[in-house]
């Protein structure tokens, strides 16, 4: 009987389950960054926004399996750097690196900043006084153990806390379902009726909504070269996010008129500012708890997994063998900088975010799509490729410059916003 045991306990961990892998993504993806979706599209609305979500879903999954049609014809464990460099030449692995490295560590930095902010928040709720930076660091400390565990220890821990997530997510907003107003949702009584001049401004802010791609090589890591299982991670993952946005745009749309946002947005949009308008239409002397646990469980999700591609990014760039001594110095590397960054400047996370999407471009969304073109005619596709043929590569592309010009569009001041 206890060689059976072991048996089946092996065999579950040479077959880690899709869930685990699904939740690592959908964890990524959604974060605290869910708070400006609305805010940012209120000028589109609703059945625009819809419509430009579907297509920035299809496109950030398509360049995932791109990295992924990729990553199968090399070792296992393999990051950016070595398909980078191998198929797109040493000079454009320098640009994207830097992209990744940027991208990575500023969102670590941003989340060790929101970390520090909602525990602390969460501390005075319960009667406690803790700093911020002292929240932000132990709570660091904590994901970097998770993370040095392994991949495993990462899936299951994003496991549970997205599922917290989503329970905290219903019960907090569950109840603004039912006062949707069909109304406010068609926007009967807003006086703007121009929608679409607001639709570049959104499109880079749905793009880093979708933000998974540091997270594919880690799972070739954690499945093996298993492209069936892999892709239904990232569909099932992804789906999961997308789902979720929707049930808040709805939510905030349908409770929230479209020129009240205009208020929101000149407060800064920040999440206190939405909630407040939220709560006001609740009247529940609960929102304010449940929202602090959806706060903790959503930077939690994002924190983990946008820690565990810059931990498995490193790993591959600097060497590190995975042995406890070797995922201890790539700890070190992937938590010191932005743990620095974070106890001297514990309040950057709007803008460590907003940052982070023009980098984002590159690597995200453009790197991909020519590794993809590169690596078919270097193997041709003996383990996997992305449907589509060379009009998907060109989609991809074409979507990723939208969003680079949009963004630069966007910075300097250039695209209408809904203010």
């Amino acid at each position: 009987m206890r060689v059976t045991s072991i048996s089946a306990v092996a065999a579950v961990e040479r077959t880690p389950s899709i869930l685990g892998g699904a939740m690592i993504i959908g964890g990524t993806i959604v974060g605290a960054g869910m708070f400006s979706l609305p805010v940012i599209m209120s000028g589109l609305w609703f059945y625009g926004s819809i419509a430009v979500l579907l297509f920035a879903w299809f496109c950030t999954l398509h360049s995932g399996l791109m990295i992924l049609e990729a990553n199968l014809n090399y070792r296992e464990g393999a990051s950016f750097s070595t398909i980078t460099r191998d198929l797109l030449g040493r000079s454009w692995n320098r640009l994207n690196g830097l992209s990744i490295v940027f991208v990575l560590y500023t969102l670590t930095y941003a989340y060790i900043s929101a970390s520090g902010s909602v525990i602390h928040h969460t501390a005075q709720s319960l009667g406690f006084d803790l700093s911020s930076r002292l929240g932000g660091l132990a709570f660091t400390l904590l994901v970097a153990f998770i993370v040095w565990l392994s991949t495993t220890a990462v899936s299951r821990m994003t496991t549970l806390v997205f599922g917290a997530k989503i329970l905290a997510f219903f019960l907090t907003f569950g109840g603004l379902l039912g006062h949707v107003q069909s109304a406010t949702l068609l926007n009967v009584d807003g006086g703007d009726k121009h929608y679409w001049p607001y639709l570049l401004v959104t499109l880079p802010f749905c793009l880093t909504s979708f933000g998974f791609h540091g997270n594919v090589p880690s799972l070739m890591k954690h499945y093996g070269k298993d492209p069936r299982r892999i892709r239904a991670c990232l569909f099932a993952g992804t789906l999961l996010a997308l789902g979720l946005y929707l049930v808040w745009l709805l939510c905030s749309m349908g409770n929230i008129p479209r020129d009240a946002f205009k208020d929101v947005a000149r407060q800064g949009g920040n999440i206190d500012v939405l909630i407040g308008a939220l709560g006001s239409r609740l009247n529940s002397a609960n929102i304010d708890l449940l929202l602090t646990f959806f706060s903790n469980f959503a930077v939690a999700c994002s924190f983990l997994g946008v820690t565990l591609g810059l931990f498995d990014y490193l790993a591959d760039v600097l060497g590190c063998e995975d042995t406890p001594m070797g995922r201890l110095k790539t700890a070190a590397s992937t938590f010191l900088p932005p743990m620095l960054c974070g106890w001297l400047c514990p309040e950057g996370f709007l803008h460590a975010i907003g940052f982070a999407g023009l980098a984002a471009t590159l690597w995200a969304v453009i790197t991909p799509a020519l590794l993809a073109r590169a690596s078919r005619k270097r193997f041709g596709s003996p383990h996997y490729r992305v449907w589509g043929g060379t009009p998907m590569i060109i989609l991809i592309l074409i979507f990723g410059g939208l969003c680079a010009i949009s963004h630069l569009l966007f910075m300097f001041d250039c695209l209408p916003v809904w203010k």
